[in-house]
């Protein structure tokens, strides 16, 4: 299958703030079953993302309600999905540093749902579910919430320096960069789980010189006093160079498995590997980001983001 010359510059709700209530899915295709077997079923819940979007802005139309699926690298090939491919689509590799590693985990569809109406947010898991469940494993499922402010289970306000305003697009979705996939994104999530122990041992002034901003406030550090390791001199690599966040806390308090799941779009992934190298290996080599002294990323999977155009194409 090849590409036309369709107008796709209807970009998925990839842009949006962080909710109230969020799901994350991820899924992979059951490997008893052919791509002819699966590939009916994913039409189907490309259409379905489509009507649950739809269904959102007519029933809800205040509740910020979305649903928005990626794609990963094996599944565009099992697929047929059009070639050549997103100039950077691939499947993630493992980032290995002296001391913690971003490892990689296979991915085929990501479903990130939002809404402010908790009951919407989980109709709508629930029929991807009743879809998804017939040709995929769900290896991931993540129910995330607001906690105070924005801020993450850590206790710091998350996601301040996520762009505004237009360059939410700029930074979030492709232009002229790939013309085929115009309105495209890339996706990539990783599940960290927190020591809170560790971290709830430290004062605040040593947690703060980890993020690297003040816990109350959320005021940066002058770079006169912010330690080389801190959270936000590693993982922000310049005004140039900016993805889109949308974190959420979530966890379970008697287990104590509390965590971040980190999830950005960005309009070029290799923004996120070099955000993702100056973390885990260190800028220079050997200064990580000291956060990942407390947080563990058990997952790491990229996606490519169709436009809602490309989406209606895949459904047939």
């Amino acid at each position: 299958m090849t590409t036309g010359t369709i107008s796709r510059n209807n970009p998925q709700n990839v842009t949006d703030y962080p909710n109230n209530n969020t799901y994350f899915l991820v899924w992979n295709f059951k490997d008893s079953l052919t791509a002819a077997q699966i590939k009916p079923v994913f039409q189907r819940v490309c259409a379905l993302v489509i009507n649950l979007n739809n269904s959102a802005l007519d029933r809800f139309p205040n509740s910020k309600a979305s649903c928005v699926m990626g794609i990963g690298y094996n599944a565009w090939l099992q697929l047929g999905l059009p070639t050549p491919l997103p100039a950077e689509l691939k499947n993630f590799e493992t980032i290995t540093g002296a001391k913690h590693t971003a490892i990689a985990t296979k991915g085929d569809l990501h479903f990130h749902i939002r809404s402010d109406v908790q009951s919407f947010a989980y109709d709508m898991a629930s029929v991807i579910t009743d879809f998804m469940k017939t040709i995929a494993d769900c290896v991931v499922e993540v129910q995330g919430f607001r906690y105070w402010d924005s801020r993450s289970i850590l206790g710091f306000v998350d996601g301040t320096e996520n762009p505004h305003g237009t360059d939410r697009d700029y930074f979030a979705v492709i232009d002229e960069q790939d013309p085929v996939y115009k309105g495209g994104s890339y996706l990539f999530v990783q599940k960290y789980l927190h020591n809170l122990d560790a971290w709830k041992s430290l004062p605040v002034a040593e947690q703060e010189k980890v993020i690297g901003r003040s816990k109350e406030l959320d005021i940066e550090m002058s770079d006169e006093i912010k330690p080389k390791n801190a959270h936000i001199a590693l993982a922000n690599i310049g005004d140039d160079f900016k993805v889109v966040r949308d974190n959420m806390p979530f966890g379970s308090v008697t287990t104590n498995e509390m965590g971040t799941y980190f999830i950005c779009y960005a309009s070029t992934f290799t923004t996120v590997e070099k955000m993702l190298r100056n973390m885990f290996v260190g800028d220079p080599a050997g200064n990580y980001d000291r956060i990942l002294d407390f947080s563990t990323a058990t997952t790491g999977s990229l996606f490519f983001v169709p436009s809602m155009d490309m989406l209606d194409e895949f459904a047939g």
